[in-house]
């Protein structure tokens, strides 16, 4: 499988420990950056590109996932999502991971390499890429969905929009933060 890799300072040291580990095991590994360490650096280049060529690559029919990090993995996860077509997961344990692809399809997960050790990672991203997406109607449906948004911001119909009581528009106006 290939797998592309995107992360920042935070996760160079990390992000070159996985791709050992991957490489090992026979996966083709794919480096977005950054190439040298450099405290200032910024993120969201390279995740982006690790989620494009992932995009990519399922477009041409190549079997690939990504794998992004960070300190904390949350920026890098919003990042990679901001490409269409991504699913990426914020992964903080080996169920995170199953279900990231089992439930969700997600093609890209993030990790926070301030969070974890090296073993913690490296089983999640295994456990990830051995984990099949389940195929599940209710799954598949809900990433349908998902899908549809991304191309023309269709939602399905708010089943609230005809409750009478229900007409505020701004739920602010009626808060009281006083009340019990």
């Amino acid at each position: 499988m290939r797998i592309h890799i995107g992360t920042d300072h935070a996760g160079l040291e990390f992000s070159t420990q996985i791709q050992h580990h991957l490489a090992s095991q026979g996966h083709e590994v794919i480096d977005h950056g950054p190439i040298e360490y450099d405290p200032l650096d910024d993120y969201p280049a390279f995740c982006i590109r690790a989620a494009q060529a992932v995009v990519r690559d399922q477009a041409q029919g190549v079997d690939a996932l990504g794998v992004v990090f960070g300190g904390s993995g949350n920026g890098e996860q919003i990042a990679a999502n901001k490409v269409l077509g991504v699913r990426a997961a914020l992964v903080w344990n080996i169920s995170t991971a199953e279900l990231a692809r089992e439930h969700n399809d997600a093609n890209v997960i993030s990790i926070g390499a301030r969070q974890h050790s090296f073993d913690e990672a490296s089983s999640f991203i295994d456990r990830f890429i051995a984990t099949p997406f389940s195929g599940d109607e209710r799954h598949a449906r809900r990433i349908g969905q998902l899908a549809a948004f991304e191309q023309d911001g269709v939602l399905l119909p708010d089943p609230r929009a005809g409750a009478a009581e229900n007409t505020m528009t701004d739920a602010s106006d009626s808060f009281d933060p006083e009340a019990g």
